[in-house]
């Protein structure tokens, strides 16, 4: 049988076909010919990929028919979910009006004038302008640019340090890359490039329990780190400090509520500028529109993409305060960066769409006010299973680890690898949840309800179960 158009149908000798091709077609032409981001190739092709065909509000469907709960919103991104007619009207036509269009020769266009006046009136009051790219890691290297440009035209040229955090994550660019703090990529291609240096994350389950400080202390400690780097190079030679409010693709890592106003002080008495990355935490995923503002700190940069568009078409970019962009405008010339994406209007116009929907749908008042708090009573409910020690939730961010004795919170060896096991069990039972480390976490699209999230903590638990049960048989307990 064959099928041209979008649904999938059953052929009885070949299985399930989606736009004429078996899964089995699809996945060897996968194989055969795309890389895939943070991948082994080689396992890749021997298993075969998953092929997603459909979305629809919180959930995917695969070549094969099955329904999948999608508890990681793409990639941290899908925040108002699949299938959102107005977006794609929004995308739509503006294709049909103007494709593109760039930025480049003293010219602009209506979408990306719009969505450059709403960032403006949603962020913090510190923020009037705004610098566009196509991703996050665009978005973290433009950081780099600016602040140095920055200091070079205020007349301290030496601020060249850029201080980050070990296990933070701002792209996979060379520079974004640098910024991280993730050894599996530095080993990758000679990072970090110089000029950028690291201190320890403010991580209490793995640092401040082994010091013996609460979870305040511990925030204050943890700002303290960044002190003494800062002395340690000399305030006069660093130029930004970079950070999550909520490091995501480290393991939903929440920090002390002490940390961020430490961390203000800080760089306010140094005079380092401040860069808070919310590429995953931006546009209600904490329950404000920012999560500087759930935090308590004042940044001069914010770094932005995936849910300025749910992920509906690229975008991202940087959102510069008012300190730092009068003295590029006024005392900076051309500065020379920029890319040919830059202000995309098609993008910009799913932007404007999409932000409109948040607003509309009141997401980000839904996340703080129940969403959030109900998605941290499921988790605390979690905490009772026998393979759980930690939990933290932020919104609409939680994350469990695993650990082999709750009693004394143990964690399984290393070569168990037990998030992945876990994960295993998600993925075939219908629910995708992201493993990291021993950390199994989540950030489902902002649009779930109650009976979702129920629905997601009865498939966590039934996974968790399962697990428990692997790591029986195995004799890992």
């Amino acid at each position: 049988m064959t099928v041209t158009n979008a649904a999938t149908a059953t052929d009885a000798s070949a299985g399930p076909t989606f736009r004429g091709r078996s899964t089995r077609d699809w996945q060897a032409a996968d194989a055969a010919h795309f890389l895939h981001p943070f991948t082994d190739f080689k396992a890749l092709a021997a298993r075969g990929a998953r092929i997603v065909t459909r979305g629809e509000g919180i959930y995917l469907w695969d070549s094969e028919g099955h329904r999948i709960l999608d508890a990681m919103s793409g990639l941290w991104c899908v925040n108002v979910g699949y299938g959102q007619q107005p977006l794609i009207d929004a995308a739509t036509r503006q294709l049909q009006e103007l494709p593109f269009y760039n930025a480049f020769f003293q010219t602009s266009t209506p979408p990306a004038i719009e969505l450059a006046e709403l960032l403006a009136e949603l962020s913090p009051p510190q923020f009037q302008h705004v610098f566009f790219a196509s991703s996050g890691s665009e978005s973290n290297d433009t950081v780099v640019r600016m602040v140095r440009r920055y200091w070079a035209v205020m007349g301290q040229p030496q601020r060249q340090v850029i201080i980050s955090r070990w296990n933070g994550y701002h792209g996979s660019t060379m520079a974004g890359a640098s910024l991280g703090g993730m050894p599996g990529m530095h080993e990758q291609g000679g990072l970090p490039i110089p000029g950028i240096v690291h201190i320890d994350q403010p991580h209490w389950w793995e640092h401040g329990r082994a010091l013996g400080l609460s979870r305040e202390d511990f925030g204050l400690q943890a700002a303290k780190w960044l002190e003494d780097k800062i002395l340690e190079i000399g305030a006069e030679n660093v130029a930004a400090f970079i950070g999550e409010p909520v490091q995501g693709a480290g393991g939903v890592i929440v920090p002390s509520e002490t940390y961020w106003p430490e961390v203000q002080r800080i760089c306010d008495r140094y005079g380092v500028l401040l860069v808070s990355d919310e590429v995953i935490t931006g546009f209600g995923r904490t329950g404000h529109w920012f999560g500087c503002e759930r935090f308590g700190s004042r940044p001069d940069l914010i770094t932005f993409a995936k849910g300025v568009t749910s992920g509906y078409v690229p975008l991202g970019g940087v959102l510069v305060g008012e300190r730092v962009a009068q003295a590029l405008i006024e005392r900076g010339g051309e500065f020379a960066h920029g890319y040919t994406y830059s202000g995309h209007p098609v993008a910009c116009a799913v932007g404007v769409a999409n932000l409109g929907l948040v607003r509309q749908l009141g997401l980000v008042e839904r996340v703080r006010d129940d969403t959030g708090p109900y998605l941290a009573a499921i988790y605390r409910r979690l905490q009772e299973h026998p393979l759980v020690g930690e939990v933290q939730s932020c919104g609409l961010m939680g994350a469990l680890t695993l650990v082999k004795d709750q009693a004394t919170n143990e964690p399984f060896a290393p070569e168990v690898d037990i998030a992945m096991v876990c994960r295993g069990h998600c993925f075939a039972n219908g629910l995708i949840m992201r493993a990291v480390g021993q950390r199994m976490i989540v950030a489902p699209p902002l649009v779930i309800t109650r009976a979702q999230l129920d629905e997601m903590g009865a498939l966590i638990l039934r996974c968790l179960d399962l697990t428990l049960a692997d790591a029986r048989r195995e004799g890992w307990l």
